[in-house]
């Protein structure tokens, strides 16, 4: 059942006189599919990370199946994961919340089934073509020219506007500080996708020069606009900010609503929330370079980016001790409540990895790190411990 919610509708709401009350019905349907779908996905990318993990030690496991081998379902494991497991998440918490937070429903039924489908076709195309090996082999932006204007027109014409249409005819005046978070998740993560994916499809410019039917694998084949040291700046400054935007930012939104709901609490600190948001949107965005230390990239590029990533790691943990310090006065609750574990435990793990990001982008420390596990036991704490454990909260 969905629930079922009211609100004061005063002069500045458009009726007559203060004091009449309107009912309106959530949209929680759509949390519902998305949660199934987070589930699902969830599995499916442990079932392919277990897989990969086994051929490290096992590597005749992959039968010889060229789209058994590591390198074509590691970029499927991580996809999964991340666009997945992580995004359906995302989806389900941005409807549940907003909806309560606006006192309106989201503002299209019709956008929100368009979402929720369109985003899992486009798992799916991704799910067939990466282990066919049709790939613009561009870590965390593999995906092939069609399916990356699927994304675009789905985030943006079906998600971006839905959301933006119930923020625009919202009930409560004030905007949490989550909303916030939901919009600079939106707006970023559609900027990041279409620069990055700026390609020229090769397939589709012969058909239409020559009149000639490619083949399939040719048809779906682009390259990027950029090459070389700009290639790799643009691509590295998609990948950090995938991780900023997609992978942080959302869930932020999500501690600061369910955080203070879940221990019936106030958040510590409303003041600090604002300026934890307002350090991240501007730190985060130029931090992309510390991936391509004594690379080709311009020192003075890699540096900058060292720079804003341990300025990077005070407002990330700002953010941090107003979650954990919402708990003020109800730390007895966190031995009882399996949600509030949940979440201390996820923040926790948020904290681990806002600190070893910086500390791993400084030159000397990456020297030594750049190419070990360390990095990848890095990933998965932040995309495991802070993104999964807020999700089993949530």
């Amino acid at each position: 059942m969905s629930e079922t919610a009211s609100a004061d509708r005063g002069p500045a709401d458009g009726a007559g006189h203060a004091g009449i009350m309107e009912s309106f019905v959530y949209d929680d349907a759509i949390v519902r599919k998305f949660m199934l779908a987070t589930i699902v996905w969830g599995l499916v990318a442990t079932l392919v990370g277990l897989i990969l993990a086994v051929q490290l030690a096992l590597p005749a496991l992959n039968l010889g199946l060229p789209w058994l081998t590591f390198g074509r379902l590691r970029p499927l494991h991580t996809n999964a994961a991340i666009f997945a497991f992580a995004g359906n998440a995302i989806f389900a918490a941005v409807y549940y919340s907003t909806q309560r937070l606006c006192k309106a429903r989201m503002f299209s039924d019709m956008l929100s089934a368009l979402h929720f489908w369109g985003w899992q076709l486009i798992i799916v195309a991704a799910a067939l073509t990466l282990p066919l090996g049709i790939t613009q082999s561009k870590e965390y932006a593999e995906l092939e020219w069609p399916i990356d204007l699927a994304i675009a027109v789905v985030w943006v014409g079906f998600f971006g506007v839905n959301f933006f249409g119930t923020l625009a005819r919202r009930r409560e005046r004030h905007m949490y500080v989550a909303l916030w978070f939901y919009i600079a998740t939106i707006v970023t993560v559609a900027l990041l996708h279409v620069f990055n994916n700026l390609w020229l499809p090769v397939g589709l410019t012969h058909w239409i020069r020559s009149g000639e039917m490619p083949s399939a694998a040719l048809l779906l084949k682009s390259y990027p606009l950029y090459a070389g040291v700009q290639d790799a700046f643009m691509q590295w400054w998609y990948g950090h900010n995938a991780v900023a935007f997609f992978l942080t930012t959302p869930f932020l939104g999500l501690m600061y609503y369910f955080m203070p709901k879940a221990a019936n609490r106030p958040v510590f600190s409303y003041r600090l929330s604002i300026v934890h948001f307002w350090s991240l949107v501007f730190i985060y965005i130029w931090a992309g370079p510390h991936h391509l230390h004594y690379t080709a990239l311009p020192a003075w590029a890699s540096s900058l980016g060292m720079l804003f990533s341990l300025m990077l790691w005070m407002p990330s943990w700002g953010g941090g001790i107003n979650g954990l310090l919402t708990l003020r006065g109800a730390w007895n609750k966190v031995t009882t409540d399996p949600v509030l574990k949940f979440f201390v435990v996820g923040i926790t793990f948020y904290m681990m990895a806002t600190f070893e990001g910086p500390m791993l982008s400084i030159k000397s420390v990456n020297a030594l790190s750049h190419y070990t596990d360390w990095t990848i036991a890095h990933v998965h704490s932040g995309a495991l411990g802070w993104n999964g454990f807020m999700t089993f909260g949530m």
